[in-house]
């Protein structure tokens, strides 16, 4: 079972939620809308843009900020670190 978004509180709970959605993948990825990379990906992106509407439909409210920056060089130290 993948740990819940909300339990992400810290930088080290993060990768611990990344790895749950591995072991989730892995044990049934064909489970999930978007199994493969590419569609995944399109899919946060997705996400991403309409993250607005999201919040605001289950009353939540969008963090003003956060470290954008980190989230991007994470995902793109993940093309080439080993």
């Amino acid at each position: 079972m993948t740990t819940s978004p909300e339990h992400v509180d810290s930088r080290e709970a993060l990768p611990a939620f990344v790895r749950s959605l591995q072991r989730s993948h892995a044990e049934d990825g064909s489970s999930w809308e978007n199994p493969d990379l590419p569609s995944f990906l399109e899919a946060l992106a997705a996400w991403m843009d309409d993250a607005d509407g999201w919040y605001s439909s289950t009353r939540r409210e969008l963090p003003a900020s956060g470290d954008w920056t980190f989230f991007a060089r994470a995902l793109r130290a993940a093309t080439i670190y080993e």
